[in-house]
């Protein structure tokens, strides 16, 4: 019996993740990834189906069985009888489990949002207590993106039934992305004030607190939090790109089905880039009108406020005083604080003054900073680097000597303030034969502005490291960069695979080659 027997998509999708790092790492250890079999090289994310007649179509049924027995495609019954298996080639076969597990996973995850709406939503003590405005923050647009799952799957689940070779999904994908995706980003825009506004229920409302934990104590959940319930819609949408990704590497190259999951993948793409700049936008907005509030202007003032404008970096570093060879002084003469707001096109340089102000001092254009690193310059200069400003407030060059407090303080602050710099590993998109890559293992959470969230089964390419634990990464599915904490992930060491990696990267991205030229100097904001 499979292991996924009425799971919610939570529970799925963990185990769908760790079994492809499972896979990772036996391929990783082999000699030559073509040994691996194409069950280990499939993990499957599937939902299982129920058991039918051996010799009647397939009836599915996934969105009304969640007690369906099995999860891979070719452990069906009608598909174990009917001989295909024999006849398909194993490329074929990986290309089946691709499609039927897009399809399986829809019915997991349409599983948990009818559970959320069913159990949490439509509870009518839950109802009592909250506002109209607040069950409109804290459930958005919900209903619409279970109507839109539903739609969605009942039209996969017909694919599925006129034959038991699945001749394509993608269609369906890009068809349901065009038409019906959209209000997944009315949801996830909204994903800032539903934090803010949950959190403050528990703080507030001792009866909210009440039930929603009772409500979460419910078998149904299976120890699963409201919260993880919630944040259903932008997992999905994130993987549901990746799984047309996995579908998109196994089709024959120059093939309808390749042109059609290429089509698939460009919509999802611009989809969950439009969610990802919802989230941003919203939280940007009150961060910028913050940071306003709090900056003096010692120069002539520089309107902070721009729709276009947010912050990459802020923080402290000490600025080194007098000339550069006065090395005998005691490091505390020798160094004074100042902090440093970095935006995406503009740098202010601060010093803090009582209230928790900063005055401004100097800024500059961002395209016109430059960084130079000291190298063994002893102790007293360890972690100190150069930035110059090739235009600042009063139209002069200026240059500052900066120390940070670490190795990669320092480096995150040269890449920041000069994001075209060059890396110690060159970008996968220069198409080096090979670069160092790491898949993560470890779910990790953005903490400042130029890190990087990571999901378990990310691959990056290392773009740089520092002695104290933390890497640059781009991620390949979607060239996003960032820093993280290097035991977040483990280093894949066999080259093969490395290739393999960027070879089906390429292949995913190839439909769009205006956009790989920018990659390699994009910075990740």
């Amino acid at each position: 019996l499979c292991s996924f027997l009425g799971l919610l998509y939570q529970e799925y999708r963990d185990k769908s993740t760790r079994e492809e790092i499972e896979t990772r790492r036996l391929q990783d250890s082999q000699t030559d990834p073509e040994e691996t079999s194409p069950s280990q090289e499939t993990p499957s994310e599937a939902e299982p189906t129920s058991t039918i007649e051996n010799k009647a179509p397939p009836q599915i049924n996934l969105l009304r069985n969640s007690n369906s027995r099995f999860n891979l495609w070719q452990d069906l019954p009608e598909v174990q009888s009917s001989g295909v298996l024999s006849i398909l080639q194993p490329d074929e076969i990986k290309l089946q489990e691709a499609m039927f597990e897009l399809v399986t996973s829809e019915a997991s995850y349409y599983k948990s949002l009818n559970l959320l709406v069913s159990h949490f939503m439509e509870n009518e003590r839950l109802k009592k207590i909250l506002h109209q405005s607040e069950a409109h923050i804290l459930f958005s647009n919900v209903l619409d993106v279970m109507a839109v799952s539903e739609r969605f799957l009942l039209d996969l689940e017909q694919r599925v039934e006129e034959n038991i070779v699945i001749s394509d999904v993608c269609d369906i994908v890009y068809q349901h992305t065009v038409n019906h995706f959209s209000v997944y980003i009315t949801y996830v825009s909204n994903q800032t004030y539903q934090e803010r506004t949950y959190k403050q229920l528990l703080q507030d409302k001792p009866a909210f607190r009440e039930v929603i934990s009772q409500l979460e104590l419910d078998p149904k959940c299976k120890g699963l939090s409201f919260s993880s319930f919630l944040i259903l819609p932008f997992q999905r949408i994130t993987r549901l790109k990746l799984l047309v990704q996995n579908i998109l590497k196994k089709v024959e190259e120059k093939s309808d089905r390749e042109s059609t999951a290429l089509d698939a993948h460009k919509e999802l793409e611009t989809v969950v880039k439009a969610c990802n700049e919802g989230v941003r936008k919203m939280s940007r907005t009150e961060q910028m009108i913050s940071i306003q509030k709090k900056l003096e202007f010692k120069i002539k003032s520089v309107p902070i406020i721009s729709h276009s404008r947010w912050l990459l970096k802020q923080g402290e570093l000490q600025q080194m005083n007098g000339p550069k060879t006065s090395r005998t002084l005691r490091t505390k003469k020798l160094f004074r604080e100042i902090y440093l707001f970095l935006f995406n096109d503009l740098l202010v340089i601060c010093r803090q003054i009582p209230g928790d102000k900063y005055q401004v001092f100097d800024s500059a254009p961002r395209g016109l900073l430059r960084v130079e690193e000291l190298e063994d310059q002893g102790q007293s200069l360890a972690n100190v680097f150069i930035l110059r400003l090739l235009e600042n407030a009063d139209d002069r060059e200026a240059s500052y000597m900066l120390k940070a407090s670490s190795q990669s303080e320092m480096k995150r602050w040269m890449i920041s303030l000069a994001p075209n710099r060059r890396t110690k590993f060159v970008s996968f998109t220069s198409r080096l034969v090979d670069c160092p890559q790491i898949q993560c293992v470890h779910p990790y959470v953005a903490q400042q502005p130029d890190e990087l969230s990571l999901e378990l089964a990310d691959v990056l390419n290392i773009l740089d490291k520092t002695d104290d634990g933390w890497i640059f990464g781009e991620r390949l599915h979607d060239q996003e960069r960032g820093w993280f904490p290097s035991s977040m992930g483990e280093e894949i060491l066999n080259p093969k695979i490395r290739a393999q990696n960027l070879k089906e990267c390429f292949r995913v991205h190839k439909s769009d080659d205006s956009q790989r030229r920018k990659l390699g100097s994009r910075n990740r904001q």
